[in-house]
């Protein structure tokens, strides 16, 4: 369960604020459009990305140890925030 929820408290802190979030939220506030259809595309769209998500690493995990992918991300998620920030400079 430990597991689980450590899943979900960092998908839903990685989520909050991002461009994704915010699309949805540019979408929601348009006039005329439903709220329900907007929140079922973006859930559909978040479920299909993770669906993706773990059938890849469930492979990867078959070729490469999970700690060195858990560093491999790790890795990979600050080199995308240097980038972020020294190409916004």
């Amino acid at each position: 369960m430990k597991t689980y929820v450590l899943v979900f408290a960092s998908v839903f802190l990685a989520e909050l604020g991002d461009k994704t979030q915010l699309a949805t939220l540019t979408f929601a506030a348009t006039p005329g459009v439903s709220r329900l259809g907007v929140f079922l595309a973006a859930a559909a769209a978040l479920v299909t990305s993770t669906l993706i998500a773990v059938l890849i690493g469930e492979k990867l995990g078959e070729w490469i140890a999970p700690h060195h992918l858990t560093r491999g991300a790790g890795l990979l998620f600050v080199a995308i925030g240097v980038w972020m920030l020294i190409g916004r400079g």
